[in-house]
């Protein structure tokens, strides 16, 4: 049997200009990760990265760290959604901060709100509104997942794939078949530069592990984020 492992990406500026790039802390975090799969597997067969800045420098990081080359396949198939949209289609930006103003705990305010937003974004009634609605961003998801399910079928071939919590939480569920409602907890609890591990056997694809973000644990337990 075949495995993929899905790495999201590491912190990134959560709250600036540009969100699209790592902390500091989320090159580390991608570093560490990277130590902790070397054990594992020390030479991948395949490694496929999204499009988005936070991917490419999550996968410099990760595979720097396992002593691989910075090379890799770009599939866009892997990009997140459009959060900006998402949050914007529900509620206007003086809305939100409005609404986080007005909040003891403004982090559990901001995830309700989100989550709020993404439920929003995958309701049918309010597909015609959004640039890429929730079924183009699913079916999206899960033809990436083919892609490279296909390419290292036959014998037992390991991919690394670099990509966001939104992607992981909709092949999960796909896997899982687990309900609509519960995607945005899920989605929000996704660690930094966790890994979650696919077993491919023929056509059929399970889900190993979610989420392991065991390195972030002992000493490094002051690595673990999820935003």
């Amino acid at each position: 049997m075949s495995a993929i492992y899905l790495v999201r990406h590491g912190q990134a500026s959560f709250g600036s200009a540009n969100y699209d790039q790592l902390s500091e802390l989320g090159r580390q975090q991608a570093a560490r990760a990277g130590l902790a799969l070397r054990e594992r597997i020390p030479a991948p067969d395949l490694v496929v990265c999204g499009a988005l800045q936070r991917h490419r420098q999550t996968a410099e990081s990760f595979l720097g760290a396992m002593g691989l080359p910075a090379t890799w396949t770009e599939d866009p198939g892997f990009n997140e959604y459009d959060h900006i949209e998402i949050v914007n289609r529900y509620l206007t930006p003086p809305e939100v901060m409005s609404r986080l103003k007005k909040a003891a705990d403004r982090g559990q305010a901001f995830e309700k709100l989100f989550v709020e937003a993404l439920e929003r974004w995958q309701d049918a009634a309010y597909h015609a509104e959004y640039a890429e609605n929730w079924p183009i961003f699913r079916d999206r998801c899960l033809r990436a997942l083919d892609r490279v399910a296909q390419a290292i079928a036959g014998g037992k071939r390991n991919a690394l794939v670099f990509t966001s919590g939104g992607v992981i939480s909709t092949i999960a569920m796909e896997l899982l078949e687990f309900p609509l409602e519960r995607y945005g907890a899920l989605n929000w609890r996704l660690a930094n530069a966790g890994i979650t591990k696919l077993v491919v056997a023929r056509d059929d694809r399970f889900l190993s592990t979610l989420n392991e973000h065991g390195h972030f644990e002992g000493e490094f337990a002051h690595m673990l984020t999820y935003r």
